[in-house]
């Protein structure tokens, strides 16, 4: 088992991309605790994976306030007594242009997407110092480096999260602390489906994001996972700073702004 012994904290960990991560995690013999502000739904997914004899626990987490964000990693070493992996995977969307964006979207926005990494990943350093070797991981997206058109919240705390990695993972190096980030494209989950639910032409715009995509193909949980698997075993104990795109080649693929709706 690849993360045998090593225990992974994992925002937004309920549904989609963030279970997926907890799943795979628990299956190569990870301590999970997922943190969400989605109780129901948390406790939903703690129950599946607990039924399959994976060993996860639930602390409920509003990400964007800094005295959450401390008792998730107290519960943490509470719970298991350290703490080796932190993936900051919770995150919101929406799509407006920037004079369409109120200060308040804005600001809950740039809370919990970038915020909400930099308290987690304050707050599990100084437990992470502790251990021979530990990993965080980022979740970015393929917006942090080309876009698409009225993403401007999003997009711009996407790269700020980029910009945050490339730094912490200079400043904590010499406490073999790994940052690195993963950026999907498109992915088979929950919001995906709900996203294009509320454009004009569902069906249309998907068929446009799939022509988009080289692969031909929206990505799936999985793929996103055994990125971060990686990520975070010590299969990649020389790999740090770096941003992994897990997006079918989409990224390379840009060349003017697009509209799917």
């Amino acid at each position: 088992m690849r993360l045998k012994n090593k225990v992974a904290v994992i925002t937004g960990g309920s549904q989609g991309i963030g279970r997926g991560v907890a799943q795979v995690f628990a299956e190569e013999g990870a301590k999970i605790v997922i943190a969400d502000i989605d109780a129901e739904s948390a406790e939903k997914t703690v129950k599946e994976l607990s039924d399959k004899d994976l060993d996860v626990r639930f602390c409920k987490t509003d990400v964007s306030r800094e005295a959450d964000v401390q008792n998730l990693i107290a519960f943490t070493i509470e719970e298991f007594g350290r703490l080796d992996v932190l993936v900051n995977n919770a995150a919101v969307n929406f799509r407006k242009a920037l004079h369409e964006t109120s200060l308040e979207e804005w600001n809950n926005l740039m809370g919990i997407n970038l915020t909400g990494p930099f308290l987690c990943s304050k707050y599990a350093i100084p437990e992470m110092q502790k251990q021979d070797t530990s990993s965080i991981i980022n979740m970015v997206s393929w917006h942090a480096e080309t876009t698409i058109t009225r993403l401007a919240a999003y997009a711009s705390a996407k790269g700020g999260l980029t910009a945050l990695t490339r730094q912490m993972a200079l400043d904590y190096g010499q406490h073999q602390i790994r940052v690195n980030a993963v950026g999907p494209s498109s992915v088979d989950t929950p919001l995906l489906h709900k996203t294009f639910a509320g454009l004009e032409n569902p069906d249309k715009s998907f068929e446009e994001s799939l022509a988009f995509n080289p692969m031909g193909r929206v990505g799936t949980v999985d793929d996103i996972a055994k990125a971060c698997l990686f990520l975070a075993s010590d299969d990649s104990t020389y790999v740090s700073g770096q941003t992994i795109l897990v997006d079918g080649g989409q990224s390379n693929k840009i060349a003017r702004p697009i509209e799917f709706d």
